[in-house]
């Protein structure tokens, strides 16, 4: 039924055909996810390819590690919606799949007459997920990049020293919620199919997946008419919820409700503290944060980070490390996550994180390496030229 029935349908997602027609970060992201789900994924390229083909370094054999980090489990053909033989081909690759995502800009994919309103009428059931930065009312010409929606959204006025300039997140976090959403809509959608038999056309935007994202500071503003401000690595609403100085390094110690902080006090050696009123709720802690600190700096001065770590985990406070991105590899090893996959054999096998979801009965699969530019391209336009 789909290309690349010599490779064993899993998963469950098994059977159901993907055309991605996105490229850089939340489209790809979303159709990775699928993809490790069981979907045939079809990755619809230029013929200079995905934008992140070349954004290095870091590279792997030559290869942008960034494309690789969201492109298993895909095939890949090589397009050119300005000729007319590959739009032809492109709109029977549509015509035969149950999911399309795309991120040109809005009204992009009807220049070529692959909008949803045109394949629909080729094919009722499509489940049609188009992503762009800000809609497609008056912000529809507006290109939408991460660092942007950071910018507009607020996120960056809440990143940052209280004192200093605003930062940005350390990952494109609104593409990763994006790409996240547009997964969630696409199931949701082939959900109504399995029910009705209709298709749907699910329109994801940046700027809303941000303001979602967003979630107490959102609604701050929204319930409470209250603008959040910049608070360095403080919560507004929690304390202890912050890096705190050890013997040696900063530890995260996320103390969120009384009974955490009653037993933290304890490890502390300092069970008096819990009982004073001044501490012994949440609102009371947070309102006399800047009393409550150093008695717990105090303390945590006499053992590492890594120490405090092992004695408050066991006591069942929570609290962590902040360590570079190996060591978060590392901790996940350390507790039997096994974080990492090698995808696809020999030369051609590739480490790549794991799918976050773990299923019982139905587990993500690894079937293919990130694909090369135009891999499949010969494969693919056979089968799709064959009549079904």
């Amino acid at each position: 039924m789909h290309p690349g029935t010599s490779l064993p349908e899993s998963g469950p997602l098994a059977g159901l055909l993907v055309a991605d027609f996105s490229r850089i970060l939340a489209g790809p992201y979303a159709a990775m996810l699928l993809a490790d789900m069981g979907a045939e994924v079809v990755k619809v390229e230029s013929p200079s390819g995905d934008d992140t083909r070349s954004w290095v370094p870091p590279a792997r054999e030559g290869v942008s590690t960034y494309f690789l980090g969201v492109n298993r489990g895909k095939r890949s053909i090589a397009l050119d919606l300005r000729d007319a033989g590959d739009v032809t081909v492109a709109r029977e690759l549509i015509r035969r799949a149950d999911v399309v995502i795309e991120n040109l800009k809005p009204g992009g994919m009807a220049r070529f007459g692959l909008d949803y309103e045109t394949v629909r009428t080729s094919n009722p059931g499509l489940v049609y997920v188009s992503i762009s930065g800000f809609g497609t009312g008056p912000g529809r010409d507006v290109p939408g990049y991460d660092l942007m929606i950071q910018a507009v959204s607020g996120l960056m006025s809440l990143t940052g020293d209280p004192d200093g300039p605003p930062y940005r997140a350390g990952i494109s976090v609104f593409d990763v919620m994006a790409g996240n959403h547009a997964a969630i809509g696409a199931l949701a959608a082939l959900r109504h199919r399995d029910r009705t038999g209709s298709g749907q056309h699910i329109e994801i935007n940046l700027l809303s997946s941000a303001l979602t994202g967003l979630v107490n500071h959102s609604s701050a503003w929204v319930a409470g008419g209250t603008v959040p401000y910049r608070m360095g690595n403080a919560h507004p609403s929690v304390f202890p919820y912050e890096p705190l100085p050890t013997a040696d390094d900063d530890l995260i110690v996320t103390a969120a409700n009384d009974s955490q902080f009653d037993k933290l006090c304890t490890v502390l050696g300092i069970p008096h503290v819990a009982e004073d009123s001044r501490f012994a709720r949440n609102a009371d802690r947070t309102a006399n944060r800047h009393e409550l600190r150093p008695l717990l700096i105090e303390r945590l001065r006499q053992k590492t980070a890594l120490e405090w770590f092992d004695l408050l985990t066991a006591a069942g406070v929570p609290c962590g490390p902040i360590q570079t991105i190996d060591g978060g590899f590392a901790m996940a090893e350390r507790f039997g996550l096994d974080p990492v996959v090698d995808v696809g054999e020999g030369d051609r096998a590739v480490p790549t994180t794991r799918h976050p979801i773990r299923f019982s009965a139905t587990p993500a699969v690894y079937r293919l390496p990130p694909p090369e530019l135009d891999e499949h391209g010969a494969e693919l336009r056979k089968w799709l030229s064959e009549d079904v």
